[in-house]
């Protein structure tokens, strides 16, 4: 799945274009790499987001397509 729409579907950012946006500001990176917005990712990489008031570290546990908002965070683990 690529990383926008993994964003989004977590919702991690509420919206695809907000993520794409994110990874063309070089906002995010996956295992250590700056992420474009169609990077693919898959269950076991770290994420890494960065806003202005500080960075959201986590790592993804599982890809679903489509997924209950109230479900949305057993997607991924936030890491310290």
């Amino acid at each position: 799945m690529r990383i926008d729409k993994f964003l989004k579907i977590s919702r991690i950012l509420k919206r695809r274009t907000v993520a794409q946006d994110a990874a063309n500001a070089g906002k995010i990176t996956v295992n250590g790499r700056e992420a474009k917005p169609s990077t693919r990712v898959k269950a076991g990489d770290i994420v890494e987001l960065s806003f202005a008031s500080g960075t959201l570290r986590f790592k993804i546990l599982e890809i679903r397509e489509f997924v209950k908002k109230d479900e949305a965070q057993s997607l991924y683990e936030v890491l310290v």
